[in-house]
């Protein structure tokens, strides 16, 4: 498949003078509706994957493979550019290698490498992050890896919450050294901590979801922000409803009265049933 075009609405997004809300996909038919809604970018958290593929916590159990499986099927139910959390990229710079091959193969537009310690060793009391040096080595391995230059390679950190905003803006200027083209990073909270990342780097700045003093896109656009998460709040809706679906069944309650059931128009729309019904008459003359 041709990833170009979602690749260049991605980069025309961050290299932008906006900031915008992704929306949280987590399989085909979350990405459709994203993209239907009229999302601009979808985003894929690493804690999401591990619960879609395998029902597991965000422990970092899930493998590389599984990963670039669930990207695929999402990128090509679809054109919406989608920006993946690639945690640490599965092992250590030559791990990071193979993981932006896989991903830029399975479609991704953006994807983010982390500095943090994963998994987390053995007798480890909280998260720790690499040292600079290793966490420049993985950009620089990121980038050199990377064979679509419209792949947007982001540099993540959660310094802000594990040390402190010294070592935060450190780590970016530093990653922004390497060459990435985005810095991430969670756990900022105020306006004061937003502007001292405007006045330390120059490249788009991606945020995890930002508290109530800093949540209004136009501040953060004049500051150089371009994306703002919101959560993962979609999937868990998703869960709530088919708990809640299967548990009204299992009790007794009639499908029929089951409440919060997708209409048949909307299903139809989100499988592409009318493209489905098309090539059926094109090609197996029904």
């Amino acid at each position: 498949m041709d990833w170009t075009g979602r690749r260049e609405r991605y980069r025309a997004l961050i290299e932008g003078d906006g900031c915008i809300h992704p929306g949280s996909v987590y399989d085909p038919i979350s990405a459709r509706i994203a993209e239907d809604l009229g999302f601009e970018v979808g985003m894929l958290g690493g804690s999401i994957a591990s619960m879609a593929v395998l029902g597991a916590p965000d422990l970092i159990v899930m493998t590389l493979t599984e990963f670039a499986g669930q990207v695929y099927r999402i990128c090509r139910a679809g054109e919406l550019p989608l920006m993946v959390d690639a945690d640490h990229g599965y092992g250590n710079a030559l791990n990071v290698m193979r993981t932006v091959e896989e991903l830029e193969a399975a479609g991704v537009s953006g994807l983010t490498i982390e500095d943090t310690e994963l998994p987390p060793p053995y007798g480890a009391e909280g998260p720790r992050l690499l040292t600079l040096d290793e966490g420049v080595g993985k950009m620089k391995a990121a980038l050199a890896a990377r064979g679509d230059p419209r792949l947007a390679i982001v540099g993540r950190t959660s310094a802000a919450t594990i040390a402190d905003m010294d070592d935060a803006m450190r780590r970016i200027a530093a990653y922004e050294g390497a060459g990435v083209d985005a810095v991430f990073l969670t756990g900022i909270r105020t306006r004061v901590q937003v502007e001292t990342i405007r006045a330390t780097v120059r490249i788009p700045v991606i945020l995890g979801a930002a508290g109530p003093e800093i949540a209004d896109l136009d501040y953060l656009a004049s500051n150089g922000v371009r994306i703002c998460l919101q959560g993962h709040q979609p999937f868990m809706a998703a869960v709530e409803a088919v708990y809640a679906s299967l548990k009204a069944l299992r009790e007794g309650t009639p499908p029929a009265e089951l409440k919060g059931v997708a209409s048949r128009e909307l299903m139809r729309r989100v499988t592409r049933d009318e493209d489905y019904e098309r090539w059926t008459k094109d090609f197996l003359g029904g």
